[in-house]
């Protein structure tokens, strides 16, 4: 049993030496739909070696780093839960529609998916309001992932964005 962990050892550490790290990811800032979005540049061109200049041994260069995007959809489904009731609640709202649930007035603005080839992931732009005076609104992206980045912050209801479709 020794033996073979000490070969599987010895083995194992050139190919972790000789690992290399994976290119970083870049990600295409998400902007209200009626902005536009200024930071898209066309890519830098390769830089070319001149023909009579010879290629030297030295190390690779790293991948480009992936640019993530977002396509366009036309629905969100939402899933809102009324805290106080346990009411629990999954409703599809097409793009520049609204939908109503309790005192809430979800309006979406934007939905977006990344590609499939890149990690998936959903984000609507939503405009939420309160009929009620004091209660607070929401306007903004709300990502599927990681919806505690950007989220309405309201005593009774909690919004997500669990996917985006066309």
């Amino acid at each position: 049993m020794r033996g073979r962990l000490a070969i599987l050892a010895l083995l194992g550490l050139p190919v972790i030496a000789i690992a290399q790290p994976a290119a970083p990811i870049t990600v295409t800032p998400l902007l209200p739909p009626s902005v536009q979005n200024p930071m898209a540049a066309p890519p830098p061109k390769a830089a070319q070696l001149p023909a009579d200049q010879p290629v030297t041994g030295s190390p690779p260069q790293p991948a480009a780093p992936m640019q993530l995007t977002w396509v366009a959809q036309g629905s969100v489904l939402l899933q809102l839960l009324d805290k106080v009731n346990a009411q629990n609640s999954v409703v599809t709202v097409k793009v520049g529609q609204q939908a109503q649930f309790g005192s809430l007035t979800i309006r979406v603005q934007a939905c977006n998916n990344h590609p499939p080839d890149q990690p998936r992931d959903s984000a609507a732009y939503l405009a939420i309001a309160d009929s009620r005076p004091d209660a607070p609104g929401f306007r903004g992206w709300v990502l599927a992932n990681n919806p505690s980045l950007s989220m309405l912050q309201h005593p009774i209801y909690d919004v997500r964005v669990v996917d985006c479709r066309a």
